[in-house]
């Protein structure tokens, strides 16, 4: 028999979401789908609208950025127990790298909308949603910063082109 957990159980387990009160969890849940990625797949691209946020579940993410010259160059990868996607939480909402699934990847989303209308309901939710976000923002500001270095280092071409 196959054991069926639903989302709200899923997101409690998950590192981003721990000590999160269970009211506020199945309140998130309800914004909530799971989703699956192919090996390949865009999971988003740049430019386009940053609607949702995902939480990876099972498989490896390559965050992407255009080099002009280079081609894309991995940013960061992500694996299970990340999060992915915080442009949905800054006005326009769009995406400013892409993401790609490197290995069949499961996801947890969040529908943005959904979750910004929750997050204006319940205040309280919405500064816990922030706080845990803003260190997300911080590491990932940091990461691209060091990969740019790299990247515009000499010597630092296509092979450049590696996750930190």
């Amino acid at each position: 028999m196959v054991n069926v957990e639903g989302l709200d159980t899923l997101l409690h387990s998950h590192p981003f979401f721990q000590g999160m009160d269970e009211g506020m969890l199945e309140f998130i849940a309800g914004c909530a789908a799971n989703e699956r990625f192919e090996a390949g797949d865009m999971v988003f691209r740049e430019g386009g609208p940053a609607d949702k946020f995902y939480v990876v579940r099972h498989g490896i993410i390559a965050v992407e950025v255009g080099v002009p010259g280079r081609g894309k160059a991995t940013l960061q990868t992500l694996h299970e127990d990340d999060v992915l996607g915080w442009s949905w939480l800054v006005p326009p909402y769009r995406w400013t790298f892409d993401a790609r699934a490197a290995t069949l990847t499961r996801v947890i989303s969040l529908d943005a909308v959904c979750l910004r209308a929750k997050m204006a309901e319940n205040h309280e939710m919405a500064y816990h949603l922030l706080m845990r976000f803003t260190a997300v923002m911080a590491e990932r500001l940091h990461a691209a910063r060091m990969q740019m270095l790299d990247l515009y280092a000499p010597g630092g071409g296509p092979e450049g082109d590696r996750g930190p």
